[in-house]
């Protein structure tokens, strides 16, 4: 059988290897007629670090102020998405794949992007890899080792060619 891509999550943290990864989803986009919905996860606050703001502003000056910020770094991030979708674009001009969507959630990174992947009946999830750390050539990153152990979908990781 051979599989039908219609939709595509880009899992991005808006690094290099992000864009790279993003390339393939374009070209993939491209090729089988998908959509491409770019995903960037805010990793959520400790508990710890919110209660201690808490106990130092108060519950509701605390709240008030994450919520506040919680909107406009959002809205910052969708702009700078919007903008990074539009240079990979210009890129490639032959490819007319179709952005979707374009998400900002703040939680689990892995969680958030395997709910994403589910939720949007995605196909397929692509997205970069650091594999930092001694021993980086052997390991992917630990979001995308995650990922690939535990989404039901089919996750395509993409490292950095090595120069």
């Amino acid at each position: 059988m051979i599989p039908d891509i219609k939709k595509i999550l880009c899992a991005t943290d808006m690094s290099k290897n992000a864009e790279y990864a993003f390339g393939y989803a374009a070209s993939l986009a491209n090729r089988y007629g998908a959509g491409v919905t770019l995903l960037h996860v805010l990793e959520d606050m400790s508990p710890y670090r919110d209660s201690l703001m808490m106990n130092i502003l108060g519950e509701e000056k605390w709240k008030a102020l994450m919520e506040t910020n919680k909107e406009k770094i959002i809205h910052d991030l969708k702009d700078r998405l919007g903008k990074f979708c539009e240079s990979i674009s210009a890129q490639i001009p032959a490819c007319p794949f179709i952005t979707d969507d374009i998400v900002v959630k703040i939680g689990n990174p892995v969680e958030v992007i395997m709910e994403q992947a589910e939720k949007r009946n995605c196909d397929l999830v692509v997205m970069g890899t650091h594999g930092q750390g001694i021993l980086g050539d052997a390991m992917i990153g630990s979001v995308s080792r995650r990922v690939v152990r535990r989404c039901k979908r089919p996750v395509l990781v993409v490292r950095l060619p090595q120069n």
